[in-house]
């Protein structure tokens, strides 16, 4: 059983949104996620970066080296990957002289005011552009020369990202090889990345794999949807176990590479994504599949899970895509990859609650604190106590004929508290635990005329409620008693923790 099939990309946008990150640079774990230009109101350069500001987004990658993009990402920290466009390969692969003059004028023009970190030369080239595969290799070389010449070789990092589709008997990952029609470009191409530190590109979509399956792959097995032992794939020859089709394909690339004795080449995953939407012969291209997948890969990914082959090592991958390209040619699903519509509004939630950091990144930047179901009263209390009084968390709206006194009992109150103390503190995790008791939620708690703060309100406007400044005297905390000092002592070391956080 192979699982094979990728995405083939050309001319867009990718926008790599950076979830988390390692102790050290080198071992940085992101998530991504694409924007394709094929839009019929493509958002200005400058709404781009903002949006980028907005989330929180650290990595980015274009597929050209567009220089209104670049200009824009100038001063802002963000790292950028550009890429030589396919239909300039040729040239590039050609002349070195003409490889020394794009890195000139797009990257010795723009860094280091723009943070560039990598060049991705082309995008799926062997199975897409098959005359330019012979010179690929020579267009790296190339590339990496100009950049030896202009000392920012160490800086930038130069690959190819490559369809997943060139692994050929896929499962048992063990078994995997590269279509070997393609080694005479392969073994130099992975000889290049290996002597300059760089790393495989590959893309990674098991939405076709499932689709082109004819059933044989289920589909909770390509959506990382929990399995039990007895429906796991199992490699015969190893008998690791499987439970989503990324890992096997992710896995299958290793020993592929190992087949041709290269064993030290780090993955980086540049496409995978579900379509939101699709035609009537595509059932699974839904809202809910297309969460479900993005959802479960970014968890897996940021909790750096590993493969089974590699457990605990975590390959940095990049979502398809952000927005959705209302123009794109093909089938209703290839217009229907993003998390975004043109205007940035949400195509859906992405359910990361309980996901750390990448709860900063939420696609929405919508994230509430709730008490948690089954909680116990007496710790709610407390915790509701501690909020209202050390915590100065402004609760007059929950006094009687306030906007949220009703309902009446420790749950509301106490959400109610938490929410507006997590926002208080810039809604990092650690600011929603209250001793175990509460929990982060994309679910907006509002309800009647009581609107929580960090909510879109009835008229879809951010509702901005300022809580009272660290010395405030205003909170009336003579209605709450503390019954916790403990509580109060974990909290506070968490509010300390906190502050020297920020203030480093």
């Amino acid at each position: 059983m192979g699982f094979l099939g990728s995405k083939a990309t050309a001319g867009r946008l990718l926008l790599l949104l950076i979830a988390v990150s390692a102790a050290t640079a080198d071992e940085d774990v992101f998530i991504g996620v694409n924007i394709g230009t094929d839009l019929s109101d493509m958002p200005h350069p400058t709404q781009v970066v903002a949006l980028l500001k907005g989330q929180q987004i650290r990595h980015v990658r274009l597929y050209d080296a567009d220089h209104g993009l670049l200009v824009a990402l100038a001063n802002t920290g963000i790292q950028v990957m550009i890429s030589v466009p396919n239909e300039q390969i040729l040239g590039i692969g050609q002349s070195n002289s003409t490889a020394a003059n794009w890195v000139s004028q797009n990257v010795v023009a723009h860094y280091p005011a723009t943070n560039i970190t990598a060049i991705a030369v082309g995008s799926d080239v062997l199975t897409t552009l098959p005359n330019a595969a012979k010179i690929l290799v020579n267009a790296l070389k190339y590339i990496q020369s100009a950049l030896v010449a202009s000392n920012l070789d160490r800086q930038i990092k130069v690959s190819t990202p490559l369809s997943s589709s060139i692994i050929l008997d896929s499962f048992p990952p063990s078994q995997a090889f590269f279509n070997r029609s393609l080694n005479p470009v392969l073994v130099p191409m992975l000889t290049f990345l290996q002597s300059t530190g760089s790393f495989l590109m590959l893309n990674i979509y098991p939405y076709y794999d499932y689709m082109q399956s004819n059933g044989v792959i289920p589909l909770d097995y390509a959506l990382f949807k929990s399995l039990p032992p007895n429906k796991q794939a199992v490699d015969s020859n190893t008998l690791l176990h499987y439970t989503n089709v990324f890992d096997a394909v992710v896995d299958a690339a290793y020993y592929a590479m190992a087949f041709l004795n290269f064993t030290n080449v780090p993955i980086i995953v540049t496409e995978s994504g579900w379509p939101s939407k699709g035609d009537s012969n595509e059932p699974d291209a839904t809202l809910e599949n297309a969460n479900t997948y993005n959802s479960n890969l970014i968890r897996h990914v940021l909790n750096k899970t590993g493969t089974p082959k590699h457990p605990g090592l975590a390959v940095s991958t990049f979502i398809y895509e952000l927005y959705n390209e209302d123009t794109k040619p093909g089938p209703i699903s290839e217009k229907n990859w993003g998390l975004f519509d043109a205007n940035g509004t949400p195509i859906y939630i992405l359910r990361l609650t309980g996901s750390g950091a990448v709860l900063s990144n939420d696609t929405t930047n919508q994230t509430f604190c709730i008490t948690k179901d089954g909680a116990d009263p007496k710790m709610l209390q407390a915790a509701l106590d501690w909020a209202c009084g050390p915590g100065k968390v402004d609760c007059s709206a929950l006094l009687q004929g306030e906007p949220c006194y009703e309902p009446d009992n420790v749950i509301a109150h106490a959400t109610y508290a938490f929410d507006t103390y997590y926002h208080k503190m810039g809604k990092t995790p650690a600011a929603c635990d209250f001793n175990g008791v509460a929990a982060i939620t994309t679910t907006d708690p509002s309800h009647g005329s009581c609107i929580f703060p960090g909510s879109l309100g009835k008229n879809g406007t951010l509702v901005n409620i300022t809580a009272p400044s660290l010395n405030s005297t205003s909170v009336d905390s003579s209605a709450y008693n503390l019954h916790s000092n403990a509580f109060t002592s974990i909290v506070l070391i968490i509010e300390i923790f906190i502050s020297v956080a920020v203030f480093l």
